[in-house]
C-alpha cells in the first residue's frame, strides 16, 4: 500500500485540507444552483451575452430570470477564485511531486471548461425554450464535465489531507471493473442530463409512464423526447453492475474503506432508484429533479471513493510455496 503523503500542518498546510473540501462541498452546491437555473428557465436571462450579461458587467433593471443567471454566473466564477486559491497553497505547502498539486491544477482546468460549455450553450441560444437536439448534446457534456470536476475535488481533497497517491500499475481487474463502473456512472449522468432536459421542455403526458413513452415515440416527437427512455433504462443496467462490483472489490482489495464504501454505494443506489421512480411517477417535480440530482453527485462521489479505497488498499498474493502464507503487497 502507497504510505499517507506528509503536507506540513503549519501555515498554508494547516488550511489546504480544509479548503479542499469545502471547494468540494461550495461546487456541489453550485451544481444544484445551476440545475435551479434550467428548472426555471432562466438560461437565457443575460441573453445570448457571455460571459457579459445582456451586453453589460452589471445587469441593470434586472428581472427574476436576469438575477438567476447572473447569480449562476458569479457563484461558478467565485469557484474559479476558490480553485485558484487551492492552487497556491497546494503549491506552497506541498513538496515538488506531490499528487495534490496535479490534482488542485485539474480541478481548475475543469472549472474553466464548465464555464466554456455553459457560455457555448448561451451563445448558441441552447437554453430557456430550445429544443434544438444539441442543446441535449451540451447538456450531456456539461454533466460529464461536472461528475469530472466532482472527482477531481475529491481527490485533491483526500490528497490534501494526507491519503495515499493512486496506484494503477498492476491493478488487474480491479481496476478495469472500476474503469467499466465510473463510465457506466458517468454515461449514466449524462443520460438523466438529457432525461431532466425532456422533462421540462415536453412535460410527461397525462396517465402511465407507459403514455408519455408512446408519445416520445410518437410521429411528431423530437430526438430529445425519443432519448428520455433510455435514462431509466441504462440506470437499472448500471446499479445492477454497480452492486456486482462492489461486492467484487470486496473480495479482491478486502479492507475496511473498500467494505466501508461498497456498502455506502449500495445504499446510495438502493435510494436513488427509489427516488428515480417516484420522480417519474410524480411527473418530476422541481424538488424531485434537485433530490435526483444531488443523489446522482452523491452516488459519483461515493463510486470515486470506493475507486480510490480499491486502488490503495492491500493486495493479498501467494508467497513462494515454501514460505505457505500470504505476502501483503502493494
Amino acid at each position: 500500500m502507497s504510505g499517507t503523503l506528509t503536507v506540513p500542518r503549519t501555515g498554508a498546510g494547516t488550511w489546504l485540507p480544509r479548503l479542499a473540501w469545502a471547494a468540494l462541498a461550495y461546487n456541489v452546491l453550485v451544481i444544484l444552483w445551476g440545475a435551479v437555473v434550467r428548472i426555471t428557465g432562466a438560461g437565457a436571462g443575460c441573453g445570448d451575452h457571455w460571459p457579459l450579461c445582456n451586453g453589460v458587467v452589471v445587469p441593470q433593471s434586472p428581472t427574476v430570470h436576469t438575477l438567476i443567471e447572473f447569480s449562476h454566473r458569479l457563484t461558478s466564477a467565485a469557484s474559479g477564485l476558490v480553485a485558484l486559491a487551492l492552487i497556491a497553497l497546494a503549491f506552497r505547502a506541498a513538496p515538488r511531486g506531490h499528487p495534490v498539486r496535479l490534482g488542485a491544477v485539474l480541478s481548475f482546468a475543469l472549472i474553466l471548461l464548465e464555464g466554456l460549455v455553459g457560455g457555448v450553450q448561451v451563445r448558441l441560444g441552447l437554453t430557456a425554450d430550445s429544443t434544438d437536439p444539441a442543446r441535449g448534446l451540451v447538456q450531456g457534456i456539461h454533466l460529464a464535465n461536472t461528475f469530472l470536476l466532482l472527482g477531481a475535488l475529491l481527490l485533491t481533497a483526500l490528497w490534501a489531507s494526507g491519503r495515499p497517491a493512486l496506484r494503477l500499475r498492476g491493478q488487474g481487474r480491479a481496476l478495469g471493473a472500476l474503469a467499466v463502473g465510473l463510465g457506466l456512472t458517468l454515461v449514466l449522468g449524462m443520460a438523466g442530463a438529457v432525461t431532466a432536459l425532456g422533462d421540462l421542455l415536453f412535460t410527461p403526458a397525462p396517465g402511465t409512464p407507459l403514455d408519455t413513452v408512446r408519445r416520445d415515440f410518437g410521429g411528431t416527437a423530437g430526438l430529445i423526447e425519443n432519448l428520455r427512455v433510455v435514462h431509466p433504462l441504462l440506470a437499472v443496467l448500471t446499479s445492477v453492475y454497480l452492486v456486482w462490483m462492489a461486492g467484487a472489490l470486496r473480495r479482491w482489495r478486502p479492507s475496511p474503506g473498500v467494505s466501508r464504501w461498497g456498502t455506502a454505494l449500495v445504499g446510495v443506489i438502493a435510494a436513488q432508484m427509489a427516488v428515480g421512480f417516484l420522480n417519474v411517477a410524480l411527473k418530476a417535480p422541481d424538488w424531485m429533479q434537485l433530490t435526483h440530482l444531488l443523489l446522482a453527485c452523491v452516488m459519483w462521489l461515493v463510486t470515486v471513493l470506493l475507486g480510490y479505497e480499491a486502488l490503495t488498499a492491500l493486495r493479498r498474493v501467494p508467497t513462494p510455496a515454501r514460505a505457505g502464507t500470504p505476502e501483503v503487497t502493494a
